[in-house]
């Protein structure tokens, strides 16, 4: 019986540990990320970049359409090119 009741206090004894050292991790990361976002806040996209990309018929404006043509000269060494591009 002496057995079981050392077995039965080890499994309790285990458990606590295991659900405070859980309970340390968690806080700790929500403690982190709060540390990190104060520090360096995630910055915000303006929504007019997004907008001055395409014409108001979906077509790609030139300066973007450039863009697009040298990238695709750079990716295909010279071998590929866009003749059009619009937003889907």
């Amino acid at each position: 019986m002496e057995h079981m009741t050392l077995g039965l206090q080890l499994l309790i004894v285990g458990m606590l540990t295991v659900f405070a050292i859980l309970l340390i991790v968690i806080f700790g990361g929500k403690l982190l990320i709060n540390v990190v976002n104060m520090f360096a806040p995630e910055e915000v996209a303006s929504a007019k970049k997004k907008v001055a990309a395409t014409t108001s018929n979906g077509v790609v404006d030139p300066s973007t359409m450039a863009i697009l043509q040298e990238v695709v000269k750079q990716i295909t060494g010279g071998k590929g090119r866009v003749e059009s591009a619009k937003k889907v």
